[in-house]
């Protein structure tokens, strides 16, 4: 199934879509990795001598409200939005992937209980969830990734749990349990490695989305503190000095945008690749 996984993700890459999409994410994920050392200046650098400077060839995106070169913050700001998203997805997957499989192989009481929070949680908006939870931990980066990650935490439960319902009546599984195997076995040696495609493809999708969460809980002043950069509170520092400085709100908006978008593309072509659009409906 690796190997099959594995040639699907180049077929991916080999079409337009997926080669152009992967190409910039590839691109972003490199800029985030070694912000530190591509950031033609210190993110927290400060010249007021300098401020709202308009974008030349000495700062490309021009400078913000006390100076600071835009470029920079926007390559941190990568690290920032790409870690939280990536961490909280990371955080949803793995718990949807333990809760979806025990309700949907073992059922009963633990099943019902655990699907009438999931689905009473699903009734409620991500970005609403989010607030609530943020408010209640407080602002910061690890109350965000917490929020992200209990805010899509039903969908990958609910998918989970429709794979390994529909795969463990599959006759290779009736014929392990015949042959004695226990369930520790049966669940993470058949039944999760089959339904890991449609999840992975749908946590690539909501990584997207997160990204968005996270800039909007950042505009909002919920996520990384000053002097730390992200993108949404690039956004909401920018709000004040839209008619001065455009660029300081616009820049970190299209790379939000950018990436959403790039997201969507490699995720659409690799799904067109693995050929699980019929389990999303499913589920």
């Amino acid at each position: 199934m690796s190997g099959h996984r594995a040639l699907a993700l180049l077929k991916a890459v080999s079409t337009f879509k997926g080669g152009i999409s992967g190409a910039f994410l590839l691109l972003l994920v490199i800029g985030a990795l070694f912000a530190p050392w591509l950031s033609p200046y210190p993110y927290d650098q400060q010249d007021l001598g300098i401020m709202n400077q308009a974008p030349s060839l000495t700062h490309l995106f021009g400078t913000d409200e006390f100076g600071r070169d835009v470029l920079s913050r926007m390559i941190t700001g990568a690290r920032t939005s790409l870690s939280v998203s990536i961490t909280a997805i990371g955080i949803s997957v793995l718990l949807g992937l333990v809760l979806g499989a025990t309700c949907g192989y073992f059922g009963g009481t633990f099943d019902r209980v655990v699907m009438t929070v999931i689905d009473l949680t699903w009734s409620f908006p991500e970005i609403l969830i989010a607030l609530m939870l943020v408010a209640i931990i407080g602002p910061g980066l690890e109350g965000v990734v917490i929020a992200i990650a209990i805010a899509y935490l039903a969908q990958f439960t609910r998918l989970t749990r429709t794979q390994i319902m529909s795969l463990k009546s599959e006759t290779y599984v009736e014929a392990t349990v015949s042959l004695g195997a226990g369930h520790t076995h049966i669940l993470f040696s058949h039944l999760l490695p089959n339904a890991l495609a449609p999840v992975l493809v749908a946590a690539m999708l909501a990584t997207g989305d997160a990204i968005i969460l996270e800039a909007t809980l950042g505009f909002f002043g919920l996520g990384a503190q000053p002097p730390t950069p992200s993108w949404g509170a690039m956004m909401s520092s920018g709000t004040a000095q839209l008619f001065i400085a455009p660029w300081v709100i616009l820049l970190p908006g299209l790379a939000v945008a950018l990436t959403v978008v790039f997201i969507n593309l490699f995720g659409d072509a690799v799904i067109a690749a693995l050929d699980v659009r019929a389990k999303f409906r499913e589920a």
